[in-house]
């Protein structure tokens, strides 16, 4: 009766964690019987601790509206398309989002770009990062709205305060005037401050032309290009070559 009670007091306290680990530890009596008091009771806080970090993983990643749902541990370094494996691992690590550091991905299409970069955002939020990914062209047609109705400064506002902000597809279509100066916005107020993930086709060299007037491509890229580690992967289609072995083993 007492545990029961105990049970509810837990979970009326928000305690899922511990409540978990304390059913646990009650159905499994032969398990726990030799751990202390001490023991026992840090047993239910450290499963208290790992429950709200979970929570909180997953609440990032549904904030986050990744395109993928890349997990780091399923990165095929093995393809050859210039992926150097101790690089990566060092940005898995998130310190260049505690640094306010940005990561640039270029490479032909289909070599994996999109695929690393929510790879990186996944591992952003397992460290509790906030992250948010948008394909460029969906973001400044989200910005040209919120000019609209009156919400471009609040969305301005919460893409500042975003530790990660990836933007998918970079340079695919030049930018109007408008859309420069808002990427100019935003890239001002992360500089140094925040962390930027930018995919593209393009090769770094020709951001500037696909950016369009000149001054403010200048003032945009010495933003994006300070303190920035570059991806250049090369190489044939992963989507095509894993299709070609779907295709080989449906023969066999």
């Amino acid at each position: 009766m007492l545990n029961n009670q105990t049970l509810q007091h837990l979970r009326s306290l928000k305690l899922t964690g511990m409540a978990d680990g304390l059913e646990q530890q009650l159905s499994q009596p032969s398990t726990h019987e030799e751990l202390g008091f001490e023991e026992r009771l840090a047993l239910l806080v450290d499963r208290e601790a790992m429950h709200r970090n979970n929570n909180k993983v997953a609440r990032l990643l549904r904030a986050a509206k990744l395109k993928l749902q890349a997990h780091p541990e399923d990165i095929d370094y093995r393809h050859p398309r210039g992926l150097v494996k101790s690089q990566f691992a060092d940005l898995l690590t998130s310190r260049w989002v505690h640094q306010h550091h940005n990561v640039l991905i270029t490479g032909p299409t289909g070599c994996g770009k999109t695929y690393l970069g929510c790879a990186l955002a996944n591992q952003a939020c397992r460290h509790g990062l906030s992250v948010r990914y948008f394909r460029i062209s969906r973001l400044l047609e989200a910005l040209n709205i919120a000019h609209g109705d009156g919400r471009f400064p609040k969305l301005v506002q919460q893409l500042a305060k975003t530790d990660l902000l990836i933007l998918d597809d970079w340079g695919l279509e030049k930018m109007t005037l408008s859309q420069r100066n808002d990427m100019l916005e935003i890239m001002e107020d992360r500089h140094g401050l925040r962390s930027t993930l930018i995919t593209s086709q393009l090769p770094i060299t020709q951001w500037h032309k696909s950016i369009g007037d000149a001054t403010l491509a200048d003032a945009i890229l010495d933003r994006l290009l300070h303190n920035s580690h570059k991806l250049k992967l090369k190489g044939e289609s992963m989507r095509k070559a894993m299709s070609e072995i779907a295709e080989s083993d449906h023969i066999e």
